[in-house]
């Protein structure tokens, strides 16, 4: 079933076109019965939809409905715009365009990282919103109205009329065709109107059966007359409906006066900051200046803006006043800024929160800030600073006023970008031992393209070590004139000195992060050559090696704070029974692999290796300390005899075998053992695991091929940016506490963890490039948008824009998604933006983020190329709000496990609707709401308190309790304090 969708604009915020009405008709056929003999059209058409896999419907968003146009015999009204215009641009509803497939592949976002192809349906937009004319002020929107636009009329029962709703020419009333009525009766006084209201909030929206169909956005009622009716309409696109708003609202304040209240008043601050830089600019006081000076001079304000779009607009306005030459004057240059640099979705926005002026003053912007941006203890005097930083106009400065302008460059400014600054520094607890961490790793970092043939570079440690990286790999072999060499055994990659690794490790080990680097050594030298790389380590890292051995008496490895500036080495160790020089130990050969039967099974393949033993020098044996390397056997002998010091490596199959088979145990192993994951040695062309599959399970070390963009690095780099890229990441306090059961493979929600609802809109794309891959000629670009989320299954997800054509500039797409996150601090959201006409490559930018780190409100999206490189002035413009599943209150914006601080004790708001009368209800509301959320919080210190000061029971040690646990995973416990408090005796065991 289709929706009222969310706007149909190929351009966003332009004017609408749709037919003008000929001797009081419109070309479409008015249905029977609406209200009392006005003639009613009947279901909405054109509006599809598709399923994915889980069956949960995805609009298009075309703001069509479904319902009595769709039943057999009855045909949807339609514009003749739509009808005509999808012939011209060559769209169609049910095929795919000519000459392009009908399933585009999505290389760069396939869930696996293979080049699949993914059945995908062409969506279509029918505008009524062209590119040429953009609303950018309250004249476009009166303007607008003036020429009318087609609307859905709302009444109960379901039933739905299209009409062609249009302001008279005198603004004294507002009028709709085609009507039975009489002409007097078809239209509302401007007078006579109470209130405009947006969204679904009258009762006969609520009410009726067509409810969910109705894209918010899109939806808005006028309230009229003593009785105080309701009009209520639903835009063909939130762009066509935010005309509207706007339009009545600056009517009802001001009346017939309207437009000279505009014209006197309308960018005041705007003109005379252009006027005074246009001034700068011509110095000689010709009254004019030369073309490439006027586009360079607006490039410069508005960089995103391409040279000939600029050049072509001054043009146009040239021919449309048949003027000669390629002199620009004041008024030209002023009327070209404010067509091209003023987007409509923040036009409306300033609108919205500014009275119907058009600037806000110190209070709308504290209203904003504190309703929308979710800012504390917001003053006027935050407020100012924020105008006196982004306000261009000296003006604007001296009275305090934030313009247009100004609005847009706060907006675009780091200050609202959607990562959340506070995770740009080290922001969690560093002092819970290593084994409690994510760790950023690198797999085989020596290489910089596949494993097989590929070259070997000290640039790969450069790379990897720059962008936080605390593992490295260094496979070692004999090499000439007794100096070892790197290089991947068993292929024909090339050879890097093993002293020039050790030398660029020391310079950059912590460059980007203060915190422990661990060298995965894999040894495969002689005894004469182990003695040179013992030699090379001492004499360039020195101090900086750890090799104090590890306390026999502790149960955890040391922190992270307590190993700064320090490089760990993990590799074989002789046993400490070995009386001799030189000692045999097991090989751990990953390159060997390459070698075995493919359909082997890889468990004969591990357990082959076992047999196979090397020697070991003493001298190099003494060097590994905390990260001693041992052959995994199984979990429940890993439970009894492993030493909290040993680290398993597991081959990539191996590993998702454990995570598939014995979820729980493998996140209870790695509470206590560092668990090291590497790619299978058959991806020879060095492709990437997806990271998530054992994050999940607790891995901490899941080495990557930092060689090979993609989604799987897209994840890795988005994922160890939250605690200031410091290449450690704290594990969430369901996989740390010892008493707590948690299934990596869980498809529901987590018990003991709250679930979240994040809300995302996605409102508009500004400057997105052509794929650099793509074959087709010229710019033009036919963006979408997918939302993914990355976590544990239960939260996996994706939801996509429709395709807005020809438009790679400012499309406004206008679309919101909700996404249930049961497990927060594992999941991450990562924006994809993709060309639907693409010829070669469909990949435009991404950005990837943990759902930890968002920042709620409306938020700039940077975007990033396929290789993590900014793109120059790309983003997405969206609105981020994460609730709570079960309601009540703002959620924390970090979980408790994350921050260092204890909170402090936060209480429900209310939000300021400016209706007086349902205002002062609620405010009534407000200190019993506060009374009670102070009496629940200190019920439950006070039960804390009391749990805390009776004696510690032994049964949680009890290995039956953790088996209880093991079978029950519902019977979650989420710490010592809470095990405390179910019971402080051992009768538990007897259930």
């Amino acid at each position: 079933m289709a929706e009222f969708g969310s706007g149909g604009s190929t351009g966003g915020g332009g004017l609408p076109s749709s037919p003008r009405p000929v001797q009081g008709k419109v070309a479409f056929k008015a249905e029977d019965g609406e209200g009392g003999g006005d003639g009613g059209g009947g279901g909405g058409g054109g509006g599809r939809s598709r399923f994915d896999s889980g069956g949960n419907r995805v609009s298009n968003g075309d703001c069509a409905l479904a319902g009595a146009g769709d039943q057999p015999g009855s045909a949807p009204p339609a514009s003749p715009e739509c009808s005509s215009s999808s012939k011209e641009k060559g769209f169609t509803t049910s095929q795919q365009r000519e000459g392009k497939p009908g399933i585009p592949r999505r290389s760069s976002i396939i869930k696996d990282g293979t080049k699949q192809k993914r059945e995908r349906k062409k969506t279509v937009s029918f505008s009524s919103m062209p590119t040429e004319k953009k609303i950018s002020s309250a004249s476009d929107c009166i303007n607008a109205m003036v020429e009318g636009s087609e609307l859905k009329k709302i009444r109960s029962n379901s039933r739905v009329y299209h009409r062609y709703f249009l302001l008279d020419a005198d603004m004294q009333s507002l009028r709709w065709e085609p009507s039975k009525k009489d002409s007097e009766k078809a239209k509302i006084d401007i007078k006579s109107i109470k209130e405009v209201r947006t969204g679904k909030n009258t009762d006969i929206f609520r009410s009726n059966g067509i409810y969910d169909q109705i894209s918010e956005d899109c939806a808005f009622s006028i309230i009229y007359g003593e009785n105080y009716e309701s009009l209520d309409l639903v835009a063909n696109s939130a762009d066509i409906a935010n005309i509207w708003v706007t339009g009545l609202r600056y009517l009802i304040s001001y009346g017939k006066h309207t437009l000279d209240m505009i014209e006197s008043t309308q960018d005041n601050m705007r003109t005379s900051w252009l006027s005074q830089m246009f001034s700068e600019s011509d110095v000689d006081n010709l009254g004019h200046i030369p073309l490439c000076n006027a586009v360079q001079f607006i490039k410069d304000l508005n960089p995103g803006l391409k040279t000939n779009k600029i050049e072509l607009k001054f043009k146009e306005l040239h021919r449309s006043k048949e003027k000669t030459g390629t002199e620009v004057t004041k008024e030209e240059f002023i009327e070209v800024f404010h067509e091209l640099c003023t987007r409509p979705e923040i036009y409306f926005l300033l609108v919205q929160f500014s009275s119907n002026k058009e600037f806000l003053d110190t209070k709308d912007l504290m209203m904003f800030l504190e309703a929308e941006q979710g800012m504390a203890h917001v003053t006027e005097e935050i407020s100012l600073e924020i105008i006196h930083k982004y306000e261009p106009a000296k003006e604007g400065q001296e009275k305090g006023c934030l313009s247009i302008d100004g609005f847009t460059n706060y907006l675009t400014s780091p200050d609202c970008h959607i990562f959340d600054p506070e995770h740009k520094k080290v922001c969690q607890d560093m002092k819970q031992p290593l084994s409690h961490y994510f760790i950023n790793s690198s797999h085989n970092t020596y290489l910089i393209e596949d494993q097989f043939r590929g070259p070997s570079d000290i640039t790969g440690y450069i790379r990897a070590l720059k962008m936080g990286c605390r593992s490295v790999e260094l496979d070692v072999w004999d090499g000439p004139d007794n100096e070892p060499v790197i290089y991947t055994g068993h292929t024909m990659t090339s050879q890097i000195v093993f002293r020039s690794v050790i030398d660029i490790i020391n310079k950059y080990a912590f460059f980007a992060s203060e915190y422990p680097l661990i060298l995965c050594l894999e040894n495969h030298c002689s005894i004469k050559q182990q003695k040179v790389m013992v030699q090379h380590m001492k004499k360039i890292l020195g101090d900086k090696l750890h090799t104090q051995s590890p306390n026999i008496e502790e149960s955890y490895l040391p922190s992270p704070e307590s190993l700064k500036g320090k490089i760990l080495i993990k590799a074989k160790k002789l046993s400490s029974n070995c009386s001799g020089l030189e000692g045999d130990v097991t090989d751990e050969d990953e390159g060997a692999e390459m070698s075995q039967r493919v359909g082997k099974e890889v468990v004969e393949q591990q357990n082959s290796m076992m047999g196979k033993r090397f020697q070991l020098c003493k001298e190099l044996s003494e060097l590994v300390s905390i990260c001693k390397s041992v052959q995994f056997k199984e979990f429940q002998v890993s439970f009894q005899l492993q030493k909290y010091w040993e680290v398993c490596s597991f081959n990539e199959v191996l590993a998702s075998k454990y995570a598939n088979e014995n979820p729980g145990d493998f996140v209870n192993y790695n509470k206590r053992f560092l668990a090291r994951v590497f790619p299978s040695p058959m991806r020879i062309d060095s492709s990437n695991m997806n990271p998530q599959d054992f994050w999940k399970c607790g891995c901490q070390i899941v080495a990557m091929n930092f060689q090979t963009p993609g989604l799987m690095m897209d994840l890795n780099i988005g994922w160890f940016r939250q605690n200031g890229n410091c290449g450690y990441v704290l594990r969430p306090a369901i996989m740390r506490e010892e008493v707590s059961f948690f299934s990596a493979n869980t498809k529901d929600t987590v018990p003991g963890v709250s679930p979240q609802l994040l809300h995302i809109k996605i409102i508009s794309g500004q400057n997105f490039p052509k794929p650099k891959g793509s074959g087709a000629k010229g710019d033009v670009v036919d963006p979408y948008v997918y939302v993914e989320i990355h976590g544990i299954p239960a939260d996996c997800a994706e939801q996509r824009t429709k395709t807005m054509h020809q438009n790679g500039d400012n499309p406004i797409f206008d679309e919101s998604f909700e996404f249930q996150i049961n497990l927060p601090e594992l999941a991450m959201v990562r924006f994809v933006v993709l060309d639907d006409d693409y010829i070669g490559d469909e990949f435009i930018g991404q950005y990837t983020i943990p759902f930890e780190c968002l920042q709620t409100g409306y938020r700039h999206v940077p975007l990033q190329s396929l290789t993590g490189e900014n793109l120059a002035h790309a983003s997405l413009f969206v609105h981020v709000a994460i609730t709570n599943r079960r309601g009540g209150g703002k959620p924390h914006k970090r979980g408790l496990s994350v921050r260092k601080g204890k909170k402090s004790r936060e209480y429900a708001s209310m939000r300021t609707l400016w209706i007086k009368s349902i205002d002062e209800v609620f405010k009534n509301a407000l200190q019993p709401i506060r009374d009670a959320t102070d009496l629940r919080e200190n019920m439950q210190e006070h039960k804390l308190q009391t749990c805390l000061r009776s004696p510690a029971p032994t049964w949680y040690k009890n290995p039956k309790f953790i088996t209880v646990l093991r079978i029950c995973p519902s019977w979650n416990f989420s710490g010592y304090l809470e095990s405390r408090c179910v019971s402080n005796t051992g009768n538990f065991l007897k259930v």
